[in-house]
């Protein structure tokens, strides 16, 4: 039997397990990245496991989320991570060098290596042949020291692209309908190739596009061929030698197959709130529209600028619109001076934004009360875009600038079509913004900086036989992170400080959840399906271990966050019957025994008054281990 392209990587790169759906597997991991949002604490992990230098083919901290700096937090953190970087042999990205996932693809990634990053969009890699993955930051530490990442062994699904894109439809476009064929819990469990005779008429940006919003398919990570539009992007970017082709057996087996043909795909929006609430552009049109956003790791490659330039050059943004854009990276950003592009934007009175995340997760360029925002963005989640009630639409490049024109949702295959911009000969390529590490000899004496506002890893504990104590929360169907660990300007200085970040844990749902959870001191969490969707970022684990959360009771998990939680000591469980979600109610207390034995059955029965609820472990035998230890930091401690 043949192989898919990520059961070519994953064999290459197997340590333990075996190739069998569901079945733990561990992976050596020859790159990894963080972000400064989940990065201060990735590395105080790494630091806490004492291995001096990283022990990844090339590990880079990137700085692009926390770049607003209303006070010294995140100066300080990223100073702190700046100087942890330089000591243990981490690449370092500064502020205002760009995104993380558009630099990485631009400057580091490599067809049929491994990456995983402490951000959920880690994926985008998979445009350029990779298998890259969102992780958790603790386990982004362990593999930077070494240790395998381990997952459960994915299903594979194959999306087959016919035919080519009609002008002023995109790889948005794509992503979108995929979405709407398998919805936001599609993917999980799962990872996506796609292949067919349109894949080639793709280039590298607008395959990293469809591979980033992936990770809204739940889906362990998304993958394209490594072929000769991989080789001349590569080549343009000055690193020929790191290709190498990668392309699937012709009898490569997948659990599930789908067809879209590109030339009968129309401009698509994902509608408030949710990634998967797709509609044809055209049913849309009308809809007065107060702001539009253009960027993110999703779309701000050079490519999506150039498009956006040509729709709006010589053309006024309306009177009511305003538009930020972000470059994607500081050789997108010159590109664009250097071609004109930029002068376009400005003179359609565009404003243009740092080189960062920015308005994706809630950091400035919030909309107005009840503002409808189309961005070019990969979650439109409730809340995450800084303004609780805004209405926010996710749509491509194409048509967020046409809809900014006219001051309405406007479908672009409705005016002239813009000419496919070419990708250059050679990028423009400035690595200035990068610092290399220090050399080993000189990193045992350097200082590592740390601000006031870092504190300590949250403190663990091995898992009790018995947990007895009250339903603090108890929540609906497809909770995101965004839900349990809001992002924001508001929020985000403090994802160093986990006591101080678990005061607005849940604050989205329930505002006065951080104060009754620390006054019960103890107790548990009721979700339902596809609890944890979102981004990878372990304080949303961290700040309900801080507030005493014991165990978290769902019908269903996202990946990350289950991994997460297990990392963090935390105990997930899952209903045998989701009926049984019905049965147990906010305040009620309920009460799980012999916990350490029922380990070895992956069953356990709740207690709740004159009820019994069967529930699953859904754990592997590391992780078993992991929750006896009392976390995965206390579990590396041991010599694991």
């Amino acid at each position: 039997m043949g192989y898919t392209i990520a059961e070519k990587i994953i064999r290459a790169h197997l340590i333990s397990g075996e190739m069998k759906m569901g079945e733990e597997i561990g992976l050596r991991i020859d790159q990894t990245l963080t972000q400064d949002a989940t990065g201060t604490m990735a590395y105080l992990e790494f630091e806490a496991m004492g291995i001096p230098q990283v022990k990844t083919e090339r590990s880079v901290a990137y700085i692009d989320h926390n770049t607003l700096q209303s006070g010294f937090e995140n100066a300080d953190d990223h100073k702190y991570i700046q100087t942890v970087a330089a000591k243990h042999g981490v690449y370092f990205s500064r502020p205002g060098n760009g995104i993380c996932h558009q630099i990485h693809y631009e400057r580091f990634g490599i067809p049929g290596k491994t990456l995983i990053g402490s951000d959920s969009h880690t994926p985008t890699g998979g445009g350029l042949g990779m298998l890259a993955m969102g992780a958790g930051g603790m386990d982004v530490a362990v593999a930077m020291g070494g240790g395998a990442y381990h997952i459960p062994m994915p299903r594979m699904i194959f999306v087959e692209l016919i035919g080519e894109l009609r002008p002023n439809v995109s790889a948005k476009d794509i992503i979108l309908e995929v979405l709407r064929m398998l919805s936001v819990k599609g993917g999980v469990g799962a990872i996506i190739e796609y292949g067919g005779e349109g894949v080639a008429t793709l280039s590298v940006p607008e395959r990293a596009t469809i591979a980033n919003m992936g990770a809204e398919l739940g889906a362990t990570t998304s993958i394209f061929p490594s072929d000769e539009v991989t080789r001349q992007f590569l080549e343009a970017q000055g690193r020929e030698a790191d290709w190498s082709p990668l392309a699937s057996d012709p009898d490569a087996k997948y659990t599930e197959r789908y067809s879209i043909n590109l030339s009968e795909l129309e401009p698509l929006a994902a509608c408030p709130s949710s990634p998967d609430n797709v509609k044809p552009v055209r049913e849309l049109v009308g809809i007065k529209v107060d702001q539009v956003a253009i960027g993110s790791c999703t779309n701000s490659s050079f490519a999506d600028m150039t498009k956006t330039a040509l729709v709006l050059k010589g053309h006024k943004i309306a009177d009511g619109v305003s538009l930020g854009i972000s470059p994607g990276s500081r050789q997108v950003f010159s590109m664009m001076a250097e071609s004109g592009a930029l002068t376009d934007m400005i003179d359609a009175g565009a404003r243009i934004l740092e080189c960062a995340c920015g308005p994706c997760i809630g950091m400035g360029f919030s909309p107005n009360s009840k503002g409808v925002s189309l961005r070019t963005f990969n979650r439109n989640f409730l809340g995450r875009s800084g303004t609780k009630d805004g209405q926010i639409y996710l749509v491509s490049p194409e048509t967020a600038a046409a809809s900014a024109l006219t001051g309405y949702i406007t479908d672009p295959t409705t005016l002239p079509p813009i000419e496919e911009p070419q990708q250059p000969d050679r990028f423009r390529i400035n690595d200035d913004g990068i610092i290399a590490p220090l050399p080993a000899a000189d990193a045992e004496a350097a200082e590592v900086l740390r601000g006031p506002n870092i504190k300590p890893f949250p403190e663990t504990s091995p898992l009790d036989d018995q947990i007895e104590a009250a339903v603090i929360l108890k929540v609906g169907d497809n909770i995101t992170t965004d839900h349990i660990m809001p992002a924001g300007s508001k929020v985000l200085p403090y994802r160093s400080n986990v006591p101080k970040i678990s005061e607005f844990c849940f604050s989205v749902v329930d505002e006065t959840f951080a104060t009754r959870a620390k006054k019960a001191g103890k107790g548990f969490i009721i979700g339902g399906s596809n609890y944890g969707q979102g981004s990878s970022r372990e304080h949303a684990a961290l700040a309900p271990l801080y507030l005493g959360i014991k165990a978290v009771i769902v019908k269903s998990f996202a990946r990350i966050h289950a991994a997460n939680l297990v990392n963090a000591g935390i105990l997930p469980l899952v209903f045998e019957n989701p009926d049984d979600y019905d049965k147990i109610e906010q305040g009620d207390v309920i009460r799980l025994d012999n916990i350490l034995s029922a380990l070895r059955d992956d069953r356990i029965i709740l207690y709740a008054g004159d009820k019994k609820i069967p529930l699953r472990m859904e754990l592997a035998e590391r992780q078993k281990e992991v929750l006896l230890a009392g976390g995965l930091l206390d579990y590396a401690a041991l010599g694991n």
